[in-house]
């Protein structure tokens, strides 16, 4: 198959779509965004339907469990997506917003006004709601998208994208505002990596392979987003039943997202009160457990961890935990492996809270929270296309303005110069 000629078919629509939907009115933004959510809820049932093919499928190439949960569907995650476009919809539309401006000493009026991206390319791998989020808040802020999600969740997206476009134009969106690459060869990722005179920017979403293949062979524009490893320190003044409640949430409510928490940091002088029922409650929960000698001494259940373990995301039932001497290794620790998504501290020293918060170079930190606030739903934009682990252009969970660029509109009477 030609995907450079297929993939340029949908750049060049894209591109006339975005040019259009640049223009259309917040109100009709919104309704369309409302048209979406209940055509997703009437459709639950074929939505459904695709989606047992793909988790038949997932299971038959033996895809561990939490891989399973982030791929399946059901119908409160159908109404969850469309909760989220409803919200989508009530929020304020950046378009047209004047960030700056004023009357120069010559007369000009330079106003700096906040603009569409354009076309929006989103690679990412088992999570059918990805589609949704991207394909609404790309709509919301003028821009185009192109989707191509992961193998796992074919049958599942190319339900989502004909219920999505479908709904957008009887709604009177542009045509092509999303389209799906549907296909499951790689090779139309490579291709779709190369089409810089149709898309704007790419953003890839999900683990550290897929996120790593995009930024080094890119010629798009790329923002990074997604590889979470992810850190909580208990520091020897916390809490410790609010350290433990936090740390099991932080790593067992949903392993395989990436504000899961990877690695557990523990003060040596917290350790011995806090390490066995933590650890205990981790092992009967199915978590497997590796750890410093120190950690080991804890439970029979703590194989040794490996320098490696310290910089995996393991993304699953498993955990690596260090006993560290205080805020000082934690935070060395924490800089050393770190991929700058979201760290936490639980304690009750401020200054220590402090010092964290203003030291640890991560796009969310925390004090006293699980790191699995760290969504856009979580933060109030409604939906999220991904988090931002880089600093340009946008960092954290990346919400409508995070989809945005600005130009600069210029008026006058006549001035030369």
């Amino acid at each position: 198959m030609d995907f450079q000629a297929e993939l340029k078919q949908k750049g060049e629509r894209a591109k006339i779509a975005a040019r259009k939907l640049a223009t259309v009115s917040a109100a009709a933004k919104n309704q369309a965004l409302q048209a979406i959510a209940d055509a997703l809820l009437s459709n639950t049932a074929a939505i459904l339907a695709a989606n047992v093919l793909d988790m038949e499928a997932a299971k038959g190439r033996n895809i561990p469990g939490p891989l399973l949960d982030r791929l399946k569907l059901d119908e409160a995650r159908i109404k969850a997506m469309a909760e989220g476009l409803r919200q989508v919809a009530f929020l304020p539309d950046p378009i047209g917003e004047v960030l700056s401006g004023g009357k120069r000493p010559n007369g000009l009026l330079i106003q700096k006004v906040r603009v569409p991206l354009g076309v929006v390319g989103m690679i990412y791998e088992a999570r059918p709601n990805v589609t949704v989020d991207a394909a609404g808040l790309c709509l919301k802020s003028g821009n185009a998208t192109i989707l191509r999600g992961g193998s796992e969740a074919i049958q599942s997206n190319t339900a989502i994208v004909q219920v999505i476009a479908d709904a957008a134009r009887q709604a009177d969106m542009p045509a092509d505002v999303v389209q799906l690459i549907a296909t499951t060869d790689r090779e139309a990722v490579n291709a779709m990596l190369k089409l810089n005179e149709y898309i704007d920017v790419i953003i890839p979403r999900g683990g550290a392979g897929l996120i790593k293949t995009v930024v080094h062979n890119s010629t798009v524009p790329v923002i990074e987003t997604g590889t979470g490893v992810c850190h909580t320190f208990v520091d020897v003044s916390a809490d410790l039943q609010m350290a433990q409640t936090i740390a099991f949430n932080a790593k067992v409510s949903r392993p395989a997202v990436c504000n899961a928490m990877e690695t557990l940091l523990v003060h040596a002088k917290a350790a011995d009160q806090f390490l066995p029922p933590m650890l205990e409650q981790f092992h009967q929960a199915g978590v497997e457990l590796r750890g410093c000698p120190v950690t080991q001494r804890h439970h029979r259940a703590v194989k040794p961890a490996t320098q490696a373990d310290w910089a995996t995301e393991y993304s699953d039932y498993i955990l690596s935990v260090k006993v560290v001497s205080g805020l000082e290794e934690a935070l060395e620790h924490i800089a050393k492996y770190s991929t700058k998504h979201s760290e936490a501290i639980v304690t009750s020293d401020y200054g220590n809270a402090l010092r964290f918060q203003q030291e640890v170079d991560a796009a969310c930190v925390y004090v006293n929270a699980s790191t699995r606030f760290s969504d856009g739903f979580e933060f109030g934009l409604g939906a999220e296309i991904g988090i931002s682990t880089q600093k340009l252009h946008a960092r954290g969970p990346m919400g409508l303005t995070a989809l945005t660029s600005f130009k600069y509109m210029i008026s006058g009477q006549g001035q030369i110069r």
